[in-house]
């Protein structure tokens, strides 16, 4: 037995899915690509949507991570503490150190905490490897991912910078993650004893959860009933799993507005692209309906017959879909993960169910409401509607349009959206959308690389000079927006004292200056300083110089002209709740400087930005960094390469700055963006191809009359590629206004999750001219849905033509 009938009926169905192959195929590819594309963006949107709760309860997080004193508390007195009331689960104690150790290649890496595990997995923090396996011997590390780059690869050898020949070498055998960064390393408990055997302290550390750790209070009372067993000196310090969400989700902050934007964008494109078509393939039968009345049909058969002639192939792109999205989702969500520093992301379950029932009742409806308004016409009636449109309509339009001074083709074409109103309305919502899609889109890249290059203003200089050689250091690390820079990275920005020979900045500025070609230079430091009233060190900037072409964009204020001044991101302003105009005390190792804060600056730097200063302030400080701009003409290679036969002699270096390349966050987005909106605009070309498929086939007699009368192949294709000019133009007219504000309405929301705002020069980067083009996109998309139909009107025999009914 047949799902939608037997015999005649089930006849019925497939006569009509395989008489109508052009329809059942576009049905099928729209819906399929509607399908995906609501499978990507709700993923997207469900990976946005709180990632570290997820990554932190899939790996059993620890709510409070915990360092003893090995002098002051036994490890017995340690595993008393499991019994403690609200304690749900703990793991350790485990021995713990920190080091600083020296990669292959001869970079000092960050100070990082090394903690003696037996495995991975543990009763709190389950350790997730990410690539290699665990440490099974001393003499192997296992490294945080954030610590994965040139020099630290599978198989390199760290060494400890003790200085002692028995430093020991670890042979790093893979890379993990913790969710709830209680370590930077891993190895054996035997192997943390030979390391703090050269000289670095031993602590224990301990790994908790407990039954009610939602609140900084909550926490706070966990951790003093710690103390009142082990006692506060035996307690060393604590991290509570608050800290490390809050810093989490502020990394994943700035995706979620922009995908939810693209997600509801591709819901909505679903819903009206398949109510289009499938409405559209139903009405198109009504006068095949009347017929089949006639025969002896009755009408609840004629709404089975006709919803699933509609529901077969949309049934096929339902499946095809969801595979499709699934395989597209993946790579999307691979990437994100990077950005989200959290677990692997798959596809949720629920989505793969939820898009497809949804399709399907979208599908249902879109063909059961025109089948139920034909199975109650009378016989006579369905056929007559079947035949033509309704008598009279978009006669008007065809009268006022025919009096434009333009081929009676193309006047003909442009009223024939009037024939069919409700179907020339969802064209131009598809179009819309598409053209909503692409212009948020374009916007959306623009800002994001608006942002990377007002975060890398040393890309504006042409060479680089450094107090020390190329081969000794790295280039600094990119920008991240809404995430840390990590520690590889920023350790691959620093020398070594210890190995590397210093240059003296006199001498290197003297050469500087002696170069010809030079334009303009100013020196660089980026240091360390502590500010009177923010918590901890704080990431600074000097400039020696007129460092004006090393201006970051301001919100507020002006960049720095002189000494007395500094410079702060707003999220230093609203953690030491200070304001542009007030005095803040910074201090340099031993120099200290009152400073006026006289300007804002846009940092998208995540969690650690810097302030900027005159070097004038600290008389100590010195540039380590040279940035340099030649003459125009002049050729930075060359530049470069003479300065650097002077400076190399004397310690240092000079190399020419490499074009600037978009990586991190800001080509994810991009990523992102891309491949949904090609989706959007694909889903939107397929409905308008339907659309002026049924228009034709109802048309094609019409035609056939106007070929007989003179009609030329070419007139014809202008009056099909007319009637979808029309609602090209419409849909552009309303798409790219819509975009302009999504756009303006995305961007600050996604500068506030990460703690800033944004200026002008990354809001404001539409011309005239780009929204005149992506309003003739409109146009385009609309014209390259048609195309095909219009050359097959065009080509097709006017006897032919005749014939078809």
């Amino acid at each position: 037995m047949s799902l939608f009938g037997v015999g005649a009926l089930s006849r019925v169905v497939r006569s009509g899915v395989s008489r109508r192959r052009v329809q059942t195929v576009v049905i099928a590819i729209a819906t399929m690509m509607a399908v995906a594309s609501a499978v990507v963006a709700g993923s997207l949107m469900v990976a946005a949507a709180a990632p570290f709760d997820r990554a932190f309860a899939k790996q059993r997080g620890a709510h409070l991570t915990a360092q003893f004193d090995p002098a002051r508390v036994s490890t017995a007195e340690l595993a008393a503490t499991r019994k403690l009331d609200g304690v749900t689960a703990s793991a350790g104690p485990y021995s713990s150190t920190s080091f600083r150790p020296v990669d292959q290649t001869g970079f000092r890496l960050p100070t990082m905490t090394l903690v003696g595990r037996p495995g991975a997995d543990s009763a709190v923090d389950r350790v997730e490897m990410k690539s290699g396996r665990w440490v099974q011997e001393p003499g192997e590390i296992v490294l945080s991912t954030s610590f994965e780059g040139p020099g630290t690869e599978i198989g390199s050898i760290l060494k400890s910078t003790s200085g002692t020949a028995s430093a020991p070498a670890l042979k790093v055998v893979g890379f993990a993650l913790s969710t709830s960064k209680t370590a930077d390393s891993w190895a054996t408990p035997a192997q943390v004893e030979a390391v703090a055997s050269q000289g670095h302290s031993v602590t224990y550390q301990m790994l908790y959860r407990f039954d009610s750790a939602a609140t900084e209070h909550q926490i706070l009372a966990d951790r003093m009933r710690l103390d009142s067993v082990t006692g506060s000196a035996a307690l060393l310090g604590t991290r509570s799993w608050l800290d490390t969400k809050r810093e989490a989700d502020q990394g994943a902050a700035a995706t979620v507005p922009f995908v939810m934007a693209f997600g509801v964008l591709g819901i909505v494109m679903s819903v009206i692209t398949v109510s289009s078509v499938v409405s559209g393939a139903v009405g198109v039968g009504l006068r095949r309906i009347g017929i089949l009345k006639a025969i002896g049909f009755t009408p609840r058969e004629i709404v089975r017959a006709y919803v699933a002639q509609a529901m077969v192939p949309a049934v096929t792109g339902i499946i095809l879909g969801v595979l499709l999205g699934n395989v597209l989702a993946v790579p999307m969500l691979a990437d994100t993960e990077s950005v989200y520093g959290t677990v692997s992301l798959s596809v949720a379950r629920w989505v793969d169910v939820a898009v497809p029932a949804a399709a399907l009742a979208v599908v249902g409806l879109a063909a059961l409401i025109p089948a139920r308004r034909a199975g109650k016409l009378h016989t006579v009636e369905a056929i007559a509607v079947g035949r033509a449109p309704r008598t009279g309509r978009g006669q008007r339009a065809h009268k006022v349009l025919g009096r434009l001074p333009l081929p009676r083709p193309v006047t003909y074409g442009l009223a024939t959206p009037f024939t069919h109103p409700v179907r020339a309305l969802a064209m131009v919502l598809a179009v819309a959308f598409g053209t909503i899609a692409v212009t948020f889109a374009v916007g959306l890249t623009l800002s994001l690389g608006a942002i990377s290059t007002s975060q890398n203003p040393q890309n504006r200089a042409s060479v680089t000079v450094t107090t020390v050689r190329m081969n000794d250091i790295a280039p600094p690390p990119p920008p991240v927006v809404g995430g840390e820079t990590s520690p590889s990275q920023v350790a691959r920005g620093m020398p070594d004292p210890a190995k590397a020979k210093v240059a003296d900045p006199v001498k290197v500025r003297s050469a500087i200056k002696s170069q010809a070609g030079l334009d303009s230079y100013y020196g660089k430091l980026q240091t360390e300083v502590v500010v009177a009233g923010a918590s901890g060190s704080v990431q600074a900037n000097l400039y020696e110089g007129d460092a004006h072409d090393g201006s970051y964009e301001m919100l507020s204020g002006h960049w720095l002209t002189g000494e007395g001044q500094v410079v702060v991101p707003t999220r230093f302003l609203e953690r030491t709740s200070t304001k542009v105009g007030d005095t803040v005390r910074v201090t340099h190792e031993k120099e200290s400087a009152d400073l006026k804060i006289v300007g804002e600056s846009f940092d998208t730097s995540g969690n650690q930005p810097a302030i900027h200063a005159d070097m004038a302030d600290f008389p100590s400080a010195e540039p380590s960094t040279f940035l340099v701009k030649v003459k125009s003409g002049v050729s930075a290679h060359d530049y470069a390469h003479k300065l650097a036969s002077v400076v190399r002699p004397l310690g240092g270096d000079a190399t020419t700055i490499p074009p600037e390349e978009e990586k991190g966050v800001i080509l994810i987005m991009q990523a992102m963006a891309g491949l949904l909106t090609l989706m959007l605009v694909a889903v939107a070309g397929l409905g308008v191809l339907d659309s002026v498929v049924l228009d034709t086939l109802e048309r094609v007699h019409d035609l056939g009359v106007c070929k007989a009368i003179g009609m030329t192949p070419r007139q014809t294709l202008s009056l099909v590629l007319a009637s979808v000019a029309a609602i090209g133009v419409a849909g552009g007219l309303l798409g790219v206004p819509v975009g302009y504000l999504l756009h303006g309405l995305v961007m600050p929301v996604m500068a506030r999750a990460v703690g800033t705002t944004m200026p002008s020069s990354v809001l404001d980067v539409y011309g005239p001219a780009q929204l005149l083009l992506l309003g003739l996109g409109g146009v385009f998309l609309a014209v390259l849905g048609g195309l095909a139909p219009a050359f097959w009107a065009s080509r097709t025999p006017t006897a032919t033509s005749l014939r078809t009914e």
